[in-house]
């Protein structure tokens, strides 16, 4: 018997022994499961060996609030609320986070229950700087929107990483390799499945790689940090552009943390582009 409130469930990426003794715990004793597609659950459920005669919410993204609604509405009438996704941790770009919100609105109760996630293990294998990472979700579909992605993440000091799929893969290496030029990059497929695997190299070693042997499976990108050459940017340049948009305080300091450099150095010089 569960306490009523909201569990925050992470499920199996590929490995079904991924699954936690906690989370199977969960996942049998909870009233109501809200899930991404009530099929792709009742079929886990049946390879865990879980009863699957409870009651299933299909919880996705273009009818989140309305259904987050009723899912507080049943937590309030004393019910317990398991929340999982597809596969691995709920909410990393998956539906839950209005949910979550509203449940905190409610002064309901929230357990995460961890386990695997890709990004996470995504990182452990690719072997570029984990001290600091951001994780930007999918990329664009479109090319534009995906180089206007990339040149606003470069000069980030961090490693960054994504989702993709495999028939868009060449494309994004495409574009990545124009803005990231010879950066290291990783791409990491079939997490904690048979044919696991993370391959590194630049983005046109990539393309070259994949081209001979065309991926499968859902993917995760990352990028490495930016070399001391490339965090060089122009900083009268960035100055100027967000000057158009922004009071000259907050511009600079935006370009002091993109660029390194001291707040009162990079101020006098807007204030100098300011006056000109």
């Amino acid at each position: 018997m569960l306490n009523s409130g909201l569990y925050i469930v992470a499920t199996p990426i590929g490995n079904l022994e991924d699954i936690s003794k906690r989370a199977k715990d969960v996942l049998e004793n909870a009233d109501v499961v809200a899930c991404e597609d009530t099929r792709v659950s009742k079929k886990l459920f049946q390879l865990l060996g879980i009863p699957s005669s409870k009651q299933f919410i299909c919880y996705e993204d273009h009818r989140e609030e309305s259904v987050a609604k009723n899912l507080v509405q049943i937590i309030k009438d004393g019910k317990s609320v398991a929340l999982i996704s597809d596969a691995g941790s709920p909410l990393i770009s998956d539906p839950g986070y209005k949910l979550v919100k509203l449940c905190k609105q409610n002064d309901i109760k929230i357990w995460a229950v961890p386990g695997a996630s890709a990004v996470i293990c995504a990182l452990q294998l690719s072997g570029l700087p984990t001290n600091r990472f951001m994780f930007a979700g999918f990329i664009e579909n479109k090319q534009k929107a995906r180089l206007d992605l990339f040149n606003e993440l470069k000069n980030i000091n961090t490693t960054l990483i994504f989702y993709e799929t495999a028939p868009r893969l060449s494309d994004t290496l495409k574009a990545a390799q124009s803005v990231f030029k010879n950066r290291e990059m990783a791409v990491a497929r079939e997490i904690t499945k048979i044919y696991e695997e993370c391959v590194n190299g630049t983005a046109e070693e990539l393309i070259e790689h994949f081209k001979e042997q065309p991926p499968k499976g859902e993917i995760v990108l990352m990028v490495a940090p930016p070399t001391e050459e490339e965090s060089e940017i122009d900083i009268e340049a960035e100055l100027k552009k967000r000057l158009k948009t922004m009071s000259l305080k907050s511009a600079a300091q935006e370009v002091a943390l993109l660029s390194k450099r001291k707040k009162n150095e990079v101020y006098a010089l807007g204030l100098k582009l300011k006056n000109e």
